[in-house]
C-alpha cells in the first residue's frame, strides 16, 4: 500500500512538472535540491539526535566546490563525489564537538561553524569571488546528453534525489540506522549494548553533511551563479524548521516540511487567486502564524498527527 502511494506520488510529480510553467519547474527543482539537504539533516538531528545549525555551511561548501570545479572543466560525475567527500570530511571534523557538548550547546557550536564558513565565502575573494560570487556555472552533461534545459535539469535532479532517498532508506533500516536511533534515545544504554558512540556520532554529522554537499552541487548548477547569501546561518534555521515541521525522525518528514517551508512561502507570495491577493503583502506574517499554530498543536511535526489521534482513542 505504502509503496503504491509512493510510486503514484512520483508519477504525479513527474507529470505535473512536464506541463508546468518555466518558473514552476524552477521551484520544483529548488524543492528537490533543498530536500537533499533536509534529508541529511533529518538523519543527523532526527535519527541520531545530534542538534545542528550548520547544514547551510555544507550546502555552501558543496556549491562552491562544484562551481569552481565545473568552471575548470571537471566532469560532473567527478564533481559530485568530490563535493560529497569534501563535506563528509568536514562534517566528520564538526562531529567532534558533539562528543563533548549536547543540545543547545551543540547548536551554538554548529552555528558558529556556519558563521565562520559564511565569512570565509564572503571574504576570500580570490577563491569564492566574495560578494560578487561565481557566475557562468555550467549545467551537467552526461554521455553526450545535455541537461541544460529547465525541464531536463529538473528530471536529472529528481532522479538523483530518488537515488539518494533510497540510499538513506536502506541505511536507516540497516544496523547502522538502529545504532543511530539508539544513540538518540539513550547514549549510555547504547554504549552498554556495544554501540560505538564516538563512531556513530561522527558518522551522523558526516553523512548528513555529505547529503547537504550533494544538494549544493545541484543548487550551483540550477542557479548558475552563487554568492554567500544563500548559505547564511538563517538557511540552516530554515532547513531545521523544515525537518521539525514535517516530523523529525520520520523518513518522510522532510518531504512534507520542505514543501511547507520552501515552496509554500513562494506560492503565497506569487498567488494570482483573487481572494488570496492579500498574501502577496502579508505572506510572511500569515506563514509565520500558521507554523507557530501548527507546532503548538503538533509539536512532533505534521506526520505525528496519526499518533495524536491514536493517543486520544486510547485515552477514551
Amino acid at each position: 500500500m505504502k509503496t503504491g502511494i509512493l510510486v503514484a506520488s512520483l508519477v504525479v510529480v513527474a507529470v505535473v512538472a512536464s506541463f508546468a510553467k518555466r518558473s514552476d519547474v524552477y521551484l520544483l527543482t529548488l524543492y528537490c535540491v533543498y530536500l537533499m539537504a533536509t534529508f541529511g539533516l533529518n538523519l543527523t538531528v532526527g535519527y541520531a539526535g545530534q542538534m545542528s545549525l550548520g547544514q547551510a555551511a555544507f550546502f555552501g561548501i558543496g556549491a562552491y566546490v562544484a562551481a569552481i570545479a565545473l568552471k575548470a572543466g571537471v566532469p560532473f560525475l567527478l564533481v559530485l563525489p568530490i563535493s560529497a567527500i569534501a563535506c563528509f570530511v568536514v562534517g566528520l571534523a564538526l562531529g567532534f564537538p558533539a562528543l563533548r557538548v549536547q543540545h543547545h550547546y551543540l547548536a551554538f557550536a554548529t552555528l558558529g561553524f556556519n558563521v565562520l564558513v559564511y565569512l570565509v565565502m564572503r571574504n576570500e575573494e580570490k577563491l569564492t569571488g566574495g560578494t560578487f560570487g561565481i557566475s557562468g556555472i555550467p549545467r551537467p552533461s552526461l554521455f553526450g546528453v545535455s541537461f541544460d534545459g529547465p525541464l531536463a535539469f529538473f528530471f536529472f535532479t529528481f532522479v538523483s534525489l530518488i537515488i539518494l532517498a533510497f540510499f538513506l532508506w536502506w541505511l536507516l533500516r540497516s544496523p547502522w540506522g538502529r545504532a543511530f536511533a539508539a544513540l538518540r534515545d539513550n547514549p549510555i544504554r547504547a554504549e552498554s549494548l556495544g554501540v560505538n558512540i564516538t563512531a556513530y556520532t561522527l558518522l551522523a554529522f558526516a553523512i548528513g553533511a555529505a547529503c547537504a554537499g550533494i544538494g549544493g552541487v545541484y543548487y550551483a548548477s540550477l542557479v548558475e551563479f552563487i554568492e554567500p547569501g544563500p548559505f547564511h546561518f538563517s538557511t540552516s534555521l530554515t532547513m531545521l524548521l523544515a525537518v521539525i515541521v514535517g516530523g523529525s525522525g520520520r523518513f518522510f518528514g522532510p518531504v512534507i516540511g520542505t514543501i511547507i517551508i520552501i515552496l509554500l512561502p513562494e506560492l503565497l507570495r506569487s498567488t494570482n487567486v483573487s481572494w488570496l491577493k492579500f498574501m502577496q503583502t502579508w505572506y510572511l506574517a500569515v506563514f509565520g502564524v500558521a507554523v507557530v499554530a501548527l507546532m503548538i498543536w503538533l509539536p512532533g511535526g505534521i506526520l505525528s498527527i496519526g499518533d495524536r489521534f491514536k493517543s486520544k482513542e486510547v485515552a477514551k
